[in-house]
């Protein structure tokens, strides 16, 4: 065999057991078993304890860092360690998720014993019902049978990566079921790109004396100064209970000046003011919506500064350039 051919049919072995798992969903008993996971988990004021020995392990280690990220406390538990005193790291409030596809993993049975000494709820990963681990299991979620991309179908390829689907599967049904934000997921993310794209666009907008504002009535000459002097090639207008009631971009001057040539320079600059040539129906934005959505708007948009309001006063404004050096884009 080539080694395209050896590393296609490794990618086939396991997008079969992935349809083999997802098959798993035709049946009712399993749905319900799923549907019992979420709701214990959901339920516990404790944590969710995840244990597996070997790749299980694993697979375990990285399901807990994905629930911790997504508003479900986890940790894991080493099965070696937990028989020599880390089993102190297990509460009566708390969920075990265990894994062994076999579910004879010897290392598990101080942690079973344990959880049915104090009564801690156990939800079983594993491919055999009948072994140790499946009848322990309260609530047992059943590997398919799978073929493993291993040509001696011993090294764990396909085994573990249904597992892990399933894991992620069960984490993200549980993010729905409590209403995880992405607020709550910034809060979570606060560092490097991620963070910067779910950070709220009240932590970057420029305020204050920053921001480029003046009265409706004002005359054309006046908007030119503020465009000019602020720098962020846009103007806010407000009526006089300081609401905003439109906005002129250097386009809109531009376009303005060019449509106007034939008339006195002087009667273009004075006598004209910015709620004559304003744009009333403008893009704006509020306070807690993430950098990410703005991002994307402003380029469907392709504009590249925006304010942002509260109750129809201007509150900040952001820009194209800030969100690129902010690490969003």
């Amino acid at each position: 065999m080539t080694i395209k051919s050896t590393f296609k049919d490794c990618l086939l072995t396991g997008t079969n057991a992935m349809v083999t798992l997802t098959d798993s969903l035709k049946d009712e008993k399993f749905v319900k078993q799923v549907e019992a996971a979420v709701n214990v988990i959901c339920t516990t004021s404790g944590r969710l304890v995840i244990s597996g020995m070997g790749k299980s392990g694993i697979i375990g280690k990285k399901l807990v860092a994905t629930f911790a990220s997504t508003g479900t406390p986890s940790l894991f538990l080493h099965p070696a360690e937990a028989s020599h005193g880390d089993l102190g790291m297990l509460c009566k409030d708390d969920v075990l998720l265990l894994m062994s596809f076999s579910g004879e993993s010897r290392e598990l049975i101080d942690i079973i014993r344990y959880s049915k000494r104090f009564d801690v709820p156990i939800i079983a990963f594993t491919a055999n019902a009948n072994s140790t681990l499946g009848k322990a299991a309260d609530i047992l979620l059943q590997l398919p049978k799978v073929k493993e991309s291993c040509p001696h179908n011993l090294a764990p390829t396909s085994s573990t990566l249904i597992q892990l689907a399933l894991g992620d599967a069960l984490a993200i049904t549980l993010l729905k079921e409590k209403g995880f934000s992405e607020e709550d997921f910034f809060n979570f993310h606060p560092g490097g790109k991620l963070g910067a794209a779910l950070m709220p666009i009240k932590d970057l907008m420029h305020t204050d004396d920053k921001l480029p504002l003046i009265s409706q009535d004002a005359p054309f000459s006046d908007i030119l100064n503020i465009i000019s002097s602020k720098g962020y090639g846009i103007v806010g207008l407000k009526n006089d209970i300081g609401e905003m009631s439109g906005v002129i971009t250097d386009g809109d001057v531009r376009r303005y000046i060019t449509k106007n040539t034939d008339g006195s320079m002087k009667e273009v600059m004075f006598g004209t003011s910015g709620k004559e040539i304003m744009t009333k129906c403008f893009v704006s934005f509020e306070e807690n919506q993430s950098c990410a959505k703005i991002l994307s708007v402003l380029e469907q948009k392709n504009i590249s500064s925006a304010f942002v309001l509260k109750n129809g006063k201007p509150l900040g404004l952001i820009s194209m350039l800030m969100l690129i050096q902010a690490g969003v884009a």
